[in-house]
């Protein structure tokens, strides 16, 4: 009776030690810490990312919001990125290369 009791006392420890063995295993392995630590490098990165975009959202809801509503950005856009004129207006260009400025499409020096 004492072998079949001592058997007894055995199974519960070596399952104990067999999954103390097979959880560091499983932990150490590929699909275990590195993988979560590099998931959890990319969940991060992408956070990070959702901000940023997030705010380039709100400063482009402002733009269309000024540019539907405010005739002084449309003017600044015309003629920041349109290179637009009112009438009776000349354009300068300065040269920093040769000292030269254009006007009217004809260089002077």
């Amino acid at each position: 009776m004492s072998l079949g009791r001592s058997m007894a006392r055995l199974v519960p420890f070596g399952l104990l030690v067999f999954t103390i063995v097979s959880l560091s295993l499983r932990i150490l392995s590929e699909e275990g810490l590195p993988r979560y630590r590099k998931l959890r490098a990319q969940l991060t990165h992408m956070r990070d990312e959702n901000v940023a975009l997030e705010k380039r959202i709100q400063k482009l809801n402002r733009e269309v919001k000024a540019l539907t509503h405010d005739p002084e950005a449309v003017e600044r856009i015309a003629r920041d990125e349109l290179g637009l004129l009112r009438d009776g207006e000349l354009l300068f260009q300065f040269s920093e290369e040769d000292g030269s400025f254009l006007t009217s499409g004809s260089a002077i020096r």
